[in-house]
């Protein structure tokens, strides 16, 4: 059954094809909404927050976008009505303290293709760690245009949709981001 077909089976009330539907964007949910709130029980909150806002709202989906920007635009305002209720942005360290003394979580992340070189592994350890700190760096809408653009492959204007602005927005959204990552990321590219 092609997604068109699952959704209006979805819309007719059929709960296989709904819960098909999650099951197909589980995954992509859930890391979109980690990487935007950086905190594992606030990333749940909003995937479960956002399944159930489909669940009502999918009698009233009329294929005028992708499903799948649709739902990422329901994830998003979820995760910047979230990020607006802090008013902080909350970033969780990759140190977490263990019995053993601090932990360093990219360090506990094996990479079997730099494990046979060390240098290399030194080397993507200290560029996954830039890379983190130039994310937390960037504003929430920053990051959510990169993230949707270079993690999950959206293209500007579905971004654009997502985010409810312009591609044209959401394009100089994501040159004002790429412009920070190339200049943290200078010396290793």
């Amino acid at each position: 059954m092609d997604e068109a077909a699952l959704i209006r089976a979805a819309q007719a009330g059929d709960q296989d094809a709904f819960e098909r539907l999650v099951r197909d964007y589980d995954q992509s949910v859930l890391r979109l909404a980690m990487n935007l709130l950086r905190s594992p029980e606030d990333a749940h909150d909003v995937y479960q927050e956002a399944f159930l806002r489909v669940f009502r709202n999918l009698p009233n989906f009329r294929f005028d976008c992708n499903f799948n920007t649709w739902l990422y635009r329901i994830v998003t305002n979820l995760c910047l009505d979230h990020l607006r209720k802090k008013k902080v942005r909350k970033t969780e360290s990759a140190v977490v303290e263990t019995e053993d003394g601090p932990l360093d979580r990219l360090d506990a992340v094996a990479e079997e293709r730099a494990s046979s070189d060390p240098q290399r592994a030194l080397l993507s350890t200290e560029i996954r760690g830039r890379i983190q700190e130039v994310l937390a760096g960037m504003t929430a809408r920053e990051r959510m245009v990169f993230e949707m653009r270079h993690f999950h492959g959206m293209r500007l204007r579905a971004i654009g949709e997502s985010l409810g602005t312009t591609e044209e927005a959401a394009k100089n959204c994501l040159f004002r981001a790429t412009q920070k990552m190339r200049s943290a990321l200078g010396e290793f590219v």
